[in-house]
């Protein structure tokens, strides 16, 4: 058995992503994502998460399950995230002590996020971090290279990494979009793309949450235009306004900043992840945002700020926290007249995002909305374009590719069989639609 798969987790169900590839007898673990609506749920009473072991997060389901492959522990060389997002990356302070020798190798960003992650929750952990710049390669052994090739999403340096062996090439290709307009970093490696192709592809391993949309994925300078109609095409004056979107969303962060520049307002973020996300990228020079903005993430900060905001409201403009409606956000506790900052009437709150469809984040913005409704505030929803790839991208890449074999993931098995339906009218490769745990022999 040369090569076998295990899909650990996000098969059976869209978050908490990781798959384990064995070859001979080394094993990879690609993600290492934690399972963000069960791990909320966990967590939103707890306030020192650092305490919290592998085990309990076990029981909650918010993590992936490695007793799936017990006896390969031993055998496990590296973990690889493809890129820093959570559902991605957020089990590895939890998990990763499980193979205390294989070192985490990642894009530097997502190394930089890791660092900041484990280094704010006060979690130690023995793995050590390697940093590959994309479009480059790091050999693992002398039978495995990883490569990291270029592709666009909603976080910067977002990989499609191939695990290069004796018997063939494995792709994974979990978030992605086919980007030509990237408002932040450059657009995907076709040229290589279509090489590897080329080159031949044993195994493609490809997200399929959007498998359901027929259409390809917009561009986000299509984003970018949708909030410069928000905010500089409705009259703000004298009316507070506030922005949340995803901390990670650096590009659309970036936007955000533009924006409020072009409207002649003080551009202030306000909250953890928020700081935590833009201070790694600022570490290696991915964006400089300090220079134009101001970041408070302490509570007696932010309390000062939205004082001075009160007194002074047009002259501002507000990132902040809460997307999701998250009770303890930053937004949420805004809305019920926690900080001293009061919503009222014609006060502009604009969503950059859409609500991950999970059932705790639509309570959760339902019971916010509400709030924010009472106070009489215009909600601008969904100023958003997604950043994973829809079906016609899926397309593109696996006429690009041309895999042998096909393993979707990221979302429940509903999804994978769309992409089985669409390989197989493209007469590509035999799909392979697995659950949580189960193993594949090539």
């Amino acid at each position: 058995m040369p090569i076998e798969v295990c899909s650990i987790s996000g098969f059976s169900k869209t978050e908490g992503n990781s798959v384990a590839i064995k070859i001979d007898e080394e094993v990879i673990l690609l993600d290492m994502g934690l399972s963000m609506s069960d791990y909320i749920a966990y967590t939103e009473d707890r306030e020192d998460v650092s305490t919290k072991t592998y085990k309990e997060l076990l029981k909650a389901n918010a993590v992936p399950d490695y007793s799936f492959i017990e006896e390969w522990k031993e055998k496990v060389v590296a973990i690889v995230p493809s890129h820093g997002h959570l559902d991605h990356v957020g089990a590895v302070p939890f998990a990763a002590s499980l193979f205390p020798t294989a070192p985490i190798i990642s894009t530097p960003y997502t190394i930089e996020v890791l660092k900041s992650i484990t280094y704010d929750e006060k979690i130690q952990i023995p793995n050590r971090f390697v940093a590959i710049n994309l479009n480059s390669s790091y050999k693992v052994s002398d039978a495995i290279t990883l490569e990291f090739v270029n592709i666009t999403h909603s976080i910067p340096q977002t990989a499609i990494v191939v695990v290069h062996t004796p018997y063939g090439k494995i792709m994974y290709a979990n978030d992605f979009k086919l980007d030509d307009r990237p408002v932040l970093g450059k657009k995907p490696n076709y040229e290589r793309l279509k090489e590897l192709g080329t080159e031949g592809i044993k195994l493609l391993i490809m997200n399929c949450l959007y498998a359901h949309e027929h259409k390809k994925c917009p561009s986000e300078s299509v984003a970018k235009q949708m909030l410069k109609d928000v905010l500089l095409g409705v009259n703000s004056k004298g009316k507070a306004i506030i922005v949340t979107t995803f901390s990670s969303h650096l590009a659309r962060l970036k936007s955000i900043i533009e924006m409020g520049q072009r409207l002649n307002r003080k551009i202030v973020f306000l909250g953890r992840s928020l700081d935590k996300y833009v201070r790694a990228a600022e570490r290696i020079d991915v964006v400089q945002f300090s220079k134009d903005i101001e970041i408070f993430r302490h509570r007696d900060k932010v309390a000062k700020i939205l004082g001075k905001i009160q007194r002074e409201r047009e002259k501002y403009l507000i990132v902040c926290t809460g997307h999701q409606g998250e009770p303890k956000a930053m937004l949420s506790r805004i809305a019920r007249g926690q900080l001293e900052f009061t919503l009222g009437n014609g006060d502009i709150v604009v969503f950059s995002c859409q609500v991950i469809p999970v059932e705790v984040n639509k309570q959760n913005r339902e019971k916010l909305e509400i709030i924010l409704r009472e106070k009489n505030t215009r909600i601008f929803r969904d100023v958003h374009v997604s950043g994973h790839a829809h079906r016609e991208d899926h397309r593109d890449l696996l006429e690009m590719i041309h895999p042998e074999h096909i393993m979707p993931i990221h979302a429940e098995p509903a999804k994978g069989r769309m992409i089985a339906e669409l390989a197989e009218q493209l007469h590509i490769g035999t799909t392979h639609v697995m659950k949580d745990g189960k193993r594949l022999v090539l």
